[in-house]
């Protein structure tokens, strides 16, 4: 491997292990430049409910690093927590009604969450091989119930209390109009 590509890797390794804690440095500036009323507020909230409805259906599916999920919404995507994460950034995006916020929040999501996904991929093709490859072309998906304890288990309440405590910060700001 070149020393370029080792370079790349070692990068995307860094941001993917680290998205959280820049999350929460991103949100911290987000705040900062967000510029929300209650109308932008408001459908941003309705938006990014819809992304943590996502995220909790596929946690409540998933169980990590023991198998390739197949069933709830990994039936359609290889990636439903990252999708659900990126619709809640979207809704964000609308509520913070700034164009910096939105340039801001989309690099920081594809530089991110792209990083976590091959980083994701690499793991579960080296510890599911053949049987990560089948279910990336689309074999048969696994029929099971969601389960709200597995959701528990899988700390989906980190990503709703995060989301509670961001939008709870908009609406001070807009309260107090700062």
């Amino acid at each position: 491997m070149s020393d370029a590509l080792r370079l790349a890797s070692r990068l995307v390794s860094v941001l993917a292990r680290r998205r959280v804690a820049l999350g929460f440095a991103a949100g911290a500036i987000t705040l900062v430049l967000a510029l929300p009323t209650w109308s932008t507020w408001r459908i941003g909230l309705a938006i990014a409910l819809v992304g943590e409805a996502i995220r909790v259906w596929a946690a409540g599916h998933l169980e990590k690093s023991r198998e390739v999920t197949r069933s709830g919404p990994y039936r359609w995507t290889s990636h439903p927590l990252y999708l659900g994460s990126s619709i809640i950034a979207l809704g964000v995006v609308v509520a913070a009604r700034s164009l910096v916020v939105a340039v801001f929040v989309a690099s920081y999501m594809a530089v991110t969450i792209g990083s976590a996904i091959a980083l994701e991929e690499r793991f579960l093709r080296g510890k599911f091989g053949a049987t990560y490859d089948d279910y990336k072309r689309g074999a048969a998906s696994v029929e099971r119930a969601f389960s709200l304890e597995r959701a528990v288990r899988n700390r989906e309440y980190r990503a709703i209390a995060g989301m509670v405590l961001g939008f709870g910060v908009l609406a001070l700001k807009i309260v107090l109009s700062i």
